[in-house]
């Protein structure tokens, strides 16, 4: 691709290939032979035709123009280091579930200069696969806008809010320890976190409050949540329905299940992302009978689907086609590694159809419409996941004579069901290339990977330390082939 755009010029970009958005329609379209005019970091055209003046060109006559994707579930601070760990793994006693055993060793292994190494090394894998916009849950947030504004990315951050925390003992069941002070302490600090930096560089960095758990907050922190989301404007995501014993240990308290719960207690808005909502009442995994889909639906929430995380362990949601169909705005996220939303995309539409038992349902349109104009109405922003006058300008430039890309009559089912991350060659995000030619320009891709390879050394022979039983980690995740010292 050749040109450029800086904030303030009117750019013209001639695309073989746009998937572009119709306003009347309120849904995607393709627009052969196209162009697109972007002034600032704003879309002010989309046409067969432009006769204005402008002050630069963009030639993509070779390239397929998507909107960028928003990833609405991300963990940043840790993710790539699940990597050459996490898979093959779950404990049957946690129903398979790596939360309650895997998480915590992870963790008592990282250190802080993994969590930057985790933090720039996530920003090139999600350009790198055409995530624009992400909604990161974490910790040492002040370290990822650093790192978020040399990429050039648009990001939310949510620092993790909780008044309680899970563990076991025994590797048998899950227990709970409380600290409500500590609860509002961090209510507190990310009410802060977010007054003072939402908006920030150039409105690219956004902040959300995230209750970390439904399990780990009280009703009492939940509704001070509330509150503060009410009076500051900001969405809100709270992990919930994620795995058996959390639904079973809402029963047991409550007598309801997780989503029925937090309705109960006038939480469920559509300013309100459900963290995965994957094991509800009426599924085949809780059974346990409740009405969830419809009272998800009826409160307007959104749901954000992270496919592998759960895939990878042989549990699916019941499925993606069940939840579209019932009225529920779906949004797509990655969570795990790896971070690919071009996976995501992919994962999600496959593995509906298996649970479905249906080709014909989660189609390559309804998933691209999850990762982009769903994950956009799930934070309330109609400028995004479109490629419209009006909306900002984060782009997608995929080679269209790409190995994976040809041959091309249907570009979206192209992007979900083929597309590799070779095949995204530009990405522009809020008006400025941030991708050019398959490289990261604010980082470097070699020093980021070796930087985590290193995070990694450092941090495997300490997850013993994290272990109720004090494993290793070769015990508590085996290499796939024994070490071998050769003949």
């Amino acid at each position: 691709m050749s040109g450029s755009n800086g904030q303030g010029k009117r750019t013209r970009i001639d695309a073989a290939h746009i998937i572009a958005y119709d306003p009347a329609a309120g849904a995607h379209r393709y627009l052969r032979d196209g162009v697109i005019v972007v002034e600032g970091d704003s879309i002010v055209h989309v046409g067969r035709a432009f006769d204005g003046a402008v002050d630069d060109r963009i030639d993509a006559r070779d390239r397929l123009v998507a909107p960028g994707f928003v990833n609405v579930h991300a963990h940043l601070a840790g993710s790539p280091l699940d990597k050459s760990f996490l898979e093959d793994r779950g404990n049957r006693q946690f129903y398979l579930s790596g939360l309650f055993e895997y998480l915590p060793v992870r963790s008592a292994g990282q250190d802080e200069e993994g969590t930057r190494a985790c933090f720039d090394y996530s920003m090139v894998e999600l350009l790198r696969t055409g995530t624009t916009t992400i909604l990161e849950m974490g910790s040492l947030l002040e370290e990822a806008i650093d790192s978020a504004v040399r990429a050039g990315v648009r990001l939310y951050l949510g620092p993790g809010i909780r008044d309680g925390r899970w563990f076991t003992d025994n590797g048998r069941t899950v227990r709970y320890a409380w600290d409500e002070a500590a609860g509002r302490a961090a209510l507190r600090r990310a009410v802060d976190f977010i007054e003072r930096h939402d908006g920030s560089h150039g409105g690219l960095i956004k902040g959300f409050l995230s209750p970390l758990q439904v399990d780990t907050c009280t009703e009492g922190l939940l509704r001070e949540v509330r509150q503060q989301a009410d009076r500051l404007g900001v969405p809100v995501q709270i992990h919930v329905s994620q795995s058996v014993n959390e639904f079973q240990e809402l029963v047991a308290r409550h007598g309801k299940t997780p989503i029925e719960w937090l309705d109960g207690i006038g939480f469920l808005r559509p300013d309100v992302i459900l963290g995965h909502a994957i094991i509800l009442g009426g599924g085949s995994w809780a059974n346990y009978q409740a009405d969830d889909l419809g009272i998800i639906a009826r409160g307007g929430a959104s749901v954000a689907h992270s496919v592998w995380v759960f895939a990878r362990r042989g549990i699916a949601m019941e499925s993606f086609s069940t939840y579209r169909d019932a009225g529920v705005n779906m949004a797509l996220g990655t969570d795990t590694a790896p971070q690919s939303m071009l996976e995501a995309l992919k994962f999600t539409a496959v593995v509906s159809k298996i649970v479905d038992r249906q080709t014909e349902v989660a189609t390559a349109a309804d998933v691209f419409t999850a990762a982009t104009l769903g994950g956009a109405r799930a934070i309330g922003r109609d400028d995004l996941g479109r490629i419209a006058p009006g909306a900002k300008a984060d782009l997608l430039f995929f080679d269209a004579e790409g190995l994976f890309m040809v041959p091309l009559r249907d570009p979206v089912k192209n992007i979900v069901y083929s597309a590799q991350a070779q095949d995204l060659a530009d990405v522009m995000v809020n008006g400025r290339i941030v991708m050019r030619d398959r490289r990261v320009l604010g980082l470097d891709e070699r020093a980021v990977s070796r930087r985590l390879q290193a995070a990694g050394e450092r941090m495997w022979p300490n997850m013993h330390r994290g272990d109720w039983a004090g494993r290793d980690a070769d015990t508590l995740s085996p290499q796939s082939f024994p070490l071998w010292e050769g003949a």
